[in-house]
């Protein structure tokens, strides 16, 4: 029987690198690679030897005739990315899809280089993929910075507690900082505790895979109101962010509005009407499990600019959303847009077909009996209604403005970066401007991940990014684009690492 993978696929194409048959795809070569929502394997190609299960560091692939509860309907799913595809068997001399590897470095650092001297500034995916090039791949020392004061990043403190498989690629990560040519340096902020100058003084090259840690803004009257928050906020709040204080999240209002359909506020949805009792012994920080406890909330609502066949969520977090037992999943009905578009199953739209509808009464409380979330579409939010503190939020609808009686609304609209003193920054895009991951205009800075590209793509994603910007610092180095430092001997160089210079 084939193998399946399943919802907690992170893209990051390990599995497909020990597959012998290639039966899994998209393959990092491939168009639609980086933009499909999870890999998949060809159940007609597939060999059943299970090395992609043993290789997969977050634990989403299974033989899909043990697949069980709301994991069963992974088989159909990863069958039907093929459906329209030629059936590749694993004897075919020349198949329809051709065979993928990892790449190699096509140049090494020459041996009469002395080791470069390599910091790496974030200790979350995009920094770890581009560590683990640089240790694995070459003879580089590196100092791998972080300025909370412990490691992770978005794998620690953006990841959901019930995810737990998502985390675990957190161990394949903390591996390397064991590695002998790996200095880790915790509560190191660039711009407090070292600049961008001294860091350049003191390496050869600098990455910065300092991700996006700012909430976008929508704009809207009311929306500094005490019962406002960002969803980046209720996400550290539950993860147990330094920067989150305890009582950051006020869970006193029956009805909660976030407002977007992203895979972040599916999470927060899903985490504010869990029952307590299923995320003891999860990762969850304490102070937010005991205020989950008495918590008040019934209804999660999630609004939607746009059409259910448009929504931002990936399906797999749809689907496990969808098959909670224990809380219900609702579409208010109110738009015929809407209705027509599950009716006539477009897009992520044919989801939705299996739940219950109704119009709902939004300036009525919620039931009292249990709790559930709401899926609102073709609904976008004009103004935060209030005095001193959240009371409502006006939206639109099929008959014009519409207010939701709310005392919690949660902006879940994407992540921004922020500018790192010292390097230029497009605040346009909340990026660090750059040219294959080389910082513009500074020499020997360079970035990786979401301040590189924008906060766009999961986990996996950032492999193939650290590849390019790695690939453009060998490059840099192996050319003579980088000045070369006046070295210290080895032996000096050893005494002031043990100094802690």
């Amino acid at each position: 029987m084939a193998f399946a993978i399943t919802q907690t696929c992170c893209s990051d194409a390990t599995c497909v690198s020990v597959c012998p048959v290639n039966c899994i795809h998209p393959t990092p070569d491939e168009p639609d690679f980086g933009t499909t929502e999870m890999l998949y394997v060809d159940p007609a190609s597939c060999i059943d030897c299970g090395a992609c299960a043993d290789a997969c560091p977050v634990d989403a692939i299974f033989p899909a005739d043990l697949l069980t509860g709301p994991l069963q309907v992974y088989a159909g799913i990863n069958a039907e990315y093929f459906a329209d595809r030629e059936v590749v068997s694993s004897a075919d001399p020349a198949p329809n899809f051709h065979s993928w590897s990892p790449p190699t470095f096509d140049r090494a650092i020459p041996s009469d280089f002395a080791p470069p001297d390599i910091a790496v500034v974030g200790t979350g995916p995009a920094g770890m993929y581009a560590v683990e090039d640089l240790l694995l791949h070459t003879n580089a020392r590196v100092t791998l910075i972080d300025r909370l004061p412990v490691a992770g990043g978005l794998v620690r403190f953006g990841v959901a507690p019930d995810h737990p498989a998502t985390k675990r690629i957190g161990e394949t990560f903390s591996r390397l900082h064991e590695h002998p040519r790996l200095r880790l340096r915790l509560g190191t902020e660039v711009g407090r505790d070292v600049t961008v100058d001294e860091l350049a003084g003191r390496h050869d090259a600098v990455v910065y895979a300092v991700g996006a840690s700012s909430a976008r803004g929508l704009g809207l009257g009311g929306e500094e109101l005490p019962g406002s928050v960002a969803a980046t906020t209720v996400v550290g709040w539950y993860n147990g962010h330094p920067d989150v204080p305890a009582d950051a999240v006020d869970l006193s209002a029956e009805r909660v509005v976030l407002i977007g359909t992203g895979n972040v506020a599916l999470d927060v949805a899903r985490i504010l009407t869990a029952d307590p009792d299923t995320l003891t012994g999860t990762t969850i920080a304490p102070h937010a499990l005991e205020r989950l406890r008495t918590s008040k909330i019934r209804e999660v609502v999630l609004l939607a600019r746009r059409g259910p066949e448009d929504a931002a969520y990936t399906s797999p977090e749809l689907l496990a959303l969808a098959g909670r037992a224990d809380v219900p999943l609702v579409v208010d009905d109110a738009d015929p847009r809407t209705t027509a578009a599950i009716d006539a199953g477009t897009g992520k739209a044919k989801l939705l077909r299996d739940l219950g509808r109704e119009t709902v009464d939004w300036t009525a409380p919620p039931a009292a009996d249990g709790r559930r979330i709401v899926l609102r579409f073709h609904s976008a939010p004009t103004g935060i209604i209030g005095d001193t503190q959240v009371r409502g939020l006006r939206v639109t609808g099929p008959d014009g403005q519409a207010e939701i009686a709310t005392g919690q609304v949660v902006r879940a609209v994407g992540y921004r970066g922020v500018p790192v003193p010292g390097l230029p920054f497009d605040d346009d895009r909340g990026t660090i401007p750059n040219t294959a991951g080389r910082v513009d205009g500074s020499t020997g800075a360079y970035v990786v991940g979401w301040i590189k590209r924008g906060p766009s793509g999961g986990i996996g994603a950032n492999r193939t990014c650290a590849r390019e910007t790695v690939a453009t610092l060998l490059d840099d180095i192996t050319s003579g684009r980088l000045p070369v430092r006046t070295r210290r001997s080895p032996i000096a160089a050893l005494a002031a690492r043990f100094r802690g210079r």
